[in-house]
């Protein structure tokens, strides 16, 4: 595999955008069809359509090694309880054993019955009976009429807005500890304090948004780090409905959306640059996602990119939660940067936190030194090919890179060689597509306004 962009610490990378292209370039003549279909919540399939080698012709390991990172992909991007492999039988029932209690893939199974609360199920059939794509994606936020609460939910600090109009006239932002308390009390008091707080500045309330990490199916909890410690039966008693819980104490009727604080992320940039197609990615303790459609919308989507491969070397480093190699967790976060050390030749004290690690590489940033630069250097083009793999399942036009790895000098290094790489080996995706930092500020109160505005408000005749 020639890349014309190097991983400067990593000549063992593959990109998995380059292994899709060498993948079509090699069957392109000789080769069969085979589909990929997730389906989710409310009955929407999402479906990528791709080429392997015939079956039976000495390549069946080689298909399904393939298709088992594209569907993971699909399945990570989406969300699902379903897949369904059209087109080869073989391969389809290789993705069927791995996606079992005890299979390659128990963690992906695991994660998504919790996320619909129904059991993972992988289907085969012919290409003719593929299922079909059937969107759901909803015309939420840019809803700026009214007096509205936004709320963010964050891991060390709650931040909340009164919004009047689409301008925020009060916010806050409090220090709270919601990953290391057990009583889901201690959370439901924190986001009640910052409602009614907002509540008291404006004169009525007549919508609330609510943006948080995690995996949210109509406006219920199903997974978020918030409530790490939580026990599961408090969580399915008390958190589940936590957030709408709290609005019925401000009022009866109230209108809430609750979103992934990635899509609210990339709804305020798409607010911001005024247009739509939107990616928005965080580097930091973990790699987050989230995504405004071409029309402008958020779709549903769970966008778990932590997850999704992006280098099919299989020697590439293990995540430690989920048990499998390649995926964007190990590359754009502070886990990246880390990994990326003892190549540079920077040796980091083992008794300091991920985050101190982290903050040892930006202060020898700071100082000019080579060697750090190199790290971002080598995360810059593993994220130009990483983008380029995202395209497969997103329709982008820009990109906004932001987190705690991004911050600083680093930050403009790895900008700039993602962008090498998209110019040098994409260039027709680096004609439609804009990389972004955004600036800090702006992004913070652009965020509780984006939260605000994610409710449309039913009028009353």
């Amino acid at each position: 595999m020639n890349l014309k962009v190097n991983a400067k610490l990593d000549p063992q990378f593959q990109p998995m955008s380059l292994v899709i292209r060498e993948m079509r370039e090699a069957t392109k003549d000789n080769g069969q069809d085979i589909i990929i279909a997730v389906e989710r919540n409310k009955g929407s399939v999402s479906t990528y359509k791709t080429r392997i080698f015939p079956d039976g012709t000495g390549h069946d390991e080689e298909n399904f090694r393939f298709i088992e990172r594209v569907a993971k992909s699909v399945l990570w991007v989406a969300g699902g309880f379903k897949i369904t492999i059209a087109g080869s039988e073989i391969v389809g029932n290789k993705i069927k054993e791995a996606y079992t209690h005890g299979g390659l893939r128990e963690f992906d199974v695991q994660f998504m019955e919790r996320v619909y609360e129904r059991p993972f199920i992988v289907e085969v059939c012919s290409l003719e009976d593929a299922p079909k794509e059937k969107s759901a994606a909803e015309s939420i936020g840019r809803h700026l009429d009214g007096c509205r609460i936004g709320f963010d939910a964050g891991g060390s600090d709650r931040k909340v807005s009164a919004v009047v109009d689409g301008e925020s006239v009060y916010s806050e932002e409090v220090v709270w500890f919601p990953k290391i308390n057990s009583d889901p009390e201690y959370h439901y008091q924190g986001i009640l304090d910052a409602m009614k707080t907002a509540a008291s500045k404006m004169p009525r309330v007549d919508a609330i948004g609510v943006s948080s990490a995690g995996v949210y199916i109509d406006n219920r909890i199903m997974v978020a780090s918030l409530f790490l410690k939580v026990n599961d039966e408090d969580f399915d008693k008390k958190v589940k409905n936590m957030y709408l819980d709290v609005a019925k104490e401000l009022g009866e009727n109230i209108p809430v959306e609750v979103a992934n604080d990635g899509d609210v992320t990339a709804l305020a940039g798409a607010m911001d640059l005024n247009d739509h197609s939107v990616l928005g990615i965080a580097m930091g303790t973990s790699e987050a996602g989230g995504y405004v459609d071409p029309q402008g919308n958020i779709t549903g989507w769970i966008n778990e990119l932590a997850f999704v491969p992006v280098d099919y070397n299989t020697d590439a480093m293990v995540d430690e939660w989920s048990g499998d190699y390649g995926c964007g967790v190990k590359y754009f976060s502070q886990d990246g940067v880390i990994k990326l050390a003892p190549a540079a030749g920077i040796t980091l004290d083992e008794s300091l936190s991920p985050a101190e690690k982290l903050k040892v590489v930006q202060g020898l940033m700071e100082k000019g030194d080579q060697n750090a630069s190199d790290i971002y250097d080598t995360i810059g083009a593993y994220f130009g090919y990483a983008i380029a793999y995202y395209s497969e399942f997103y329709d982008i036009k820009h990109v906004l890179i932001m987190g705690r790895v991004t911050s600083g000098q680093g930050g403009q290094i790895l900008l700039s060689r993602a962008q090498e790489v998209l110019d040098k080996e994409f260039p027709e995706l680096a004609e439609k597509m804009e990389l972004h930092i955004p600036d800090e500020k702006s992004r913070r109160v652009g965020q509780s306004v984006a939260a605000a505005s994610l409710p449309k408000i039913k009028l009353i005749i």
